[in-house]
């Protein structure tokens, strides 16, 4: 009897592929989790922070879904190596900065580089997976990924407290440099050793690709209540997500290394909850994980504003985050794998683009709102309104996150033959 060569999960290229994305992120964890920090040291007040962080997310806004759109006409591979270039020249304003408002550059030249790699990201991961075992690939691709969330943040951390801010977004360029090469040696062989089917990138290209995703989100199906969904959880974690750095170190009076051993906890145990999370996504469905991540990132949060002050108390912001980076791997990969299958292949680029985005005018001003509430009615009010809504979004999560029980391909099929005939025409 003939054997049968089981595959493996991850093949050659996606291993390579990972290990570029690893150490272009470990730069980016390095100083992430403490650049409120960095705002500060460049005499930002609280205010100030909220308000950079709301600045910033206009080019991303702006970026985000295209991006998506080069990456589905372009290819992946060619899309992150431009994107990559952007993000090793987003390191120079980081380092060179002497006030905080220099730092805007370095965010507005970084989101080039995010909008590029993001959707690019887990497109290529959909790609090189079958749909019966794609919440898998994406627990074990997320389980390596998160290596940046373990080593970067106390790097970063443990650099900054001994040598300052400066040296350290150095050593994170460095990191990032490496994956720029990674990257652009990948593209330049992909582009040898196989045929091209990029597309231009035309505005007909463009308003037939966004004419198609239109007809996804405005349909009231399963697209729809994810992007709501989405949003509304989006506007919530912008409240307070950028002023958690200096929550802990204000009232939980951590230092710099404490905060980025604190924040590798987190990639810790979402690292040892992907895996798990991707086979429950493929053996009960996806909106289960979500759902079980949401409550858990909602439960962390309700934990971490309720710790007692003082140095006894201080180990309960490892377990918060913890259980942070539980909720997180369980849902991540159930979500990604949800995306994947409910928007046709070749608008992949674009759906995680529009995902990543998601309702960002509604909840552009929401950092500059959270640092407001803090000032006006104490620093633990964004935080609990963040964990109210997280909490919530467990009810539509249940309800609606379902996919045809057969298969992802009548939705993206029906919802295809509906763009023929309101989009094809042009």
């Amino acid at each position: 009897m003939e054997t049968v060569k089981k595959q493996p999960l991850l093949s050659g290229i996606l291993i390579l592929f990972l290990a570029g994305m690893v150490f272009a992120n470990i730069g980016g964890s390095m100083y992430d989790g403490l650049l409120p920090l960095y705002l500060k040291e460049l005499n930002a007040e609280i205010t100030d922070i909220g308000l950079f962080f709301t600045l910033s997310q206009f080019v991303p806004l702006l970026l985000q879904i295209l991006g998506g759109w080069v990456s589905d006409s372009l290819g992946r591979l060619k899309a992150i190596a431009i994107g990559s270039v952007f993000g090793f020249l987003a390191y120079f304003p980081l380092v060179l900065a002497d006030t905080w408002q220099w730092l805007l550059l370095a965010t507005a030249v970084g989101a080039v580089a995010r909008s590029l790699v993001g959707p690019s990201f887990d497109a290529f991961i959909a790609e090189h997976s079958s749909e019966q075992n794609r919440g898998k690939v994406y627990g074990i691709s997320q389980a390596i990924f998160m290596i940046v969330m373990v080593v970067g943040p106390p790097l970063g951390g443990l650099l900054t407290g001994a040598y300052g801010f400066k040296l350290m977004l150095f050593i994170a360029g460095v990191f990032y440099f490496i994956a720029m090469l990674i990257r652009l040696g990948m593209a330049r062989e992909a582009a040898k050793t196989s045929k091209s089917n990029t597309e231009k990138l035309t505005f007909q290209n463009l308003k037939s690709n966004f004419g198609a995703m239109a007809g996804l989100i405005f349909s009231g199906g399963l697209i729809t209540w994810m992007l709501i969904t989405d949003g509304l959880r989006d506007v919530s974690f912008q409240f307070s997500g950028n002023l958690f750095p200096v929550y802990m170190q204000e009232v939980g009076g951590l230092n710099y290394q404490q905060i980025g051993w604190v924040t590798s906890m987190f990639g810790i145990f979402m690292m040892l909850s992907t895996i798990p999370g991707g086979w429950l996504s493929d053996k009960m469905g996806e909106r289960f994980p979500i759902a079980l991540g949401m409550v858990l990132l909602s439960g962390a949060l309700f934990i971490l504003i309720n710790i007692p002050q003082g140095a006894l108390y201080q180990w309960w912001y490892y377990v918060g985050w913890a259980v942070a980076g539980l909720g997180a791997g369980i849902s991540g990969p159930a979500y990604q794998s949800l995306i994947s299958k409910a928007v046709p292949k070749e608008q992949r680029g674009l759906a995680f683009g529009l995902f990543s985005t998601s309702l960002g005018v509604v909840s552009l001003p929401a950092p500059w709102i959270g640092s407001q509430l803090w000032e006006n009615f104490g620093p633990t009010f964004p935080f609990t309104i963040t964990a109210i809504v997280i909490l919530l979004s467990v009810i539509p999560i249940w309800l609606k996150f379902k996919l045809p029980k057969d298969s992802s391909s009548p939705l993206v099929s029906e919802e295809l033959e509906k763009e023929k005939v309101t989009v094809g025409a042009d």
